[in-house]
């Protein structure tokens, strides 16, 4: 069986390019918190420092699968980031969510 590599290589350059970049798009959707952070090239101890947490929450933080949105919200702000929230119904356009980060700046002072 031909592998992978080889079959890419047999393809016209254009056929190659679209599927680079289909795959670069899937791979860029389904990032986590610990790839976020790698790409910004930052280590859990910086992250450590910027959230004034320990490495060790930093870590805890990035395997959890259900954050509350302050916490994710301030994850992406030290990284330089912001947080949209957008919601995609089957039969729509998708809808950015909006005044969820007011009630969270009134309970946490920034």
């Amino acid at each position: 069986m031909a592998s992978l590599k080889t079959m890419m290589d047999r393809l016209p350059p254009e056929r190659r390019e679209r599927i680079e970049k289909r795959a670069a798009g899937i791979i860029a959707e389904e990032l986590t918190l610990r790839d976020l952070r790698k790409a910004r090239a930052l280590t859990q101890d910086r992250m450590a420092e910027l959230l004034n947490i320990g490495q060790d929450s930093v870590s805890r933080l990035e395997k959890r699968t259900d954050l509350l949105l302050s916490t994710l919200r301030s994850y992406v702000a030290a990284m330089g980031g912001t947080l949209d929230l957008v919601v995609s119904f089957p039969d729509r356009p998708p809808v950015s969510l909006s005044g969820l980060d007011v009630v969270d700046s009134e309970k946490s002072p920034r």
